[in-house]
């Protein structure tokens, strides 16, 4: 939030109880948000040891093929959780596209663009901030690209 403010970016704060269940269907039900206005965010690191940031709707799933795609790289796997904080200063259920250690390449699920606002983690289990896609993409010098498996 402290990020959000500094770069003067308009946010609402929400907060939920984590012990209910921290999965972003969840938080969506609990705050009483469609889940396709939530997103999660993903750390990836491709075949060129680069990490990649990913912000997904919290119901659907990273396709490794298109996110090594938009990334530009021949494959790419999710970061193990136990390299998150040290990568990116989060932990699990709590990192966010906004304030990582480093600016890493970031790329938002095209489906933002048809929200007025979406849901990300505020960087702490418990917290999420609702932003305009737009702002939070310009924020993260993010693009926006189809990141999803197809539903079958």
């Amino acid at each position: 939030m402290r990020a959000l403010e500094r770069a003067q970016v308009a946010y609402t704060p929400h907060e939920y109880d984590p012990e209910g269940g921290i999965d972003g269907v969840h938080v969506a039900s609990v705050l009483g948000v469609d889940p396709a206005r939530v997103f999660k965010t993903l750390v990836t690191q491709g075949k060129s040891r680069a990490y990649f940031v990913f912000v997904i709707p919290v119901a659907e799933e990273l396709d490794l093929k298109k996110a090594a795609r938009a990334a530009g790289e021949k494959a790419i796997e999710m970061l193990p959780v136990k390299d998150l904080l040290s990568v990116t200063g989060y932990i699990r259920g709590g990192c966010s596209p906004v304030g990582m250690k480093k600016v890493f390449p970031t790329f938002i699920h095209e489906s933002a663009l048809s929200q007025q606002r979406i849901l990300v983690s505020a960087g702490k289990i418990g917290h999420q901030v609702e932003v305009e896609p737009r702002a939070l993409a310009a924020l993260v010098r993010a693009r926006f690209e189809d990141l999803t498996s197809a539903r079958g």
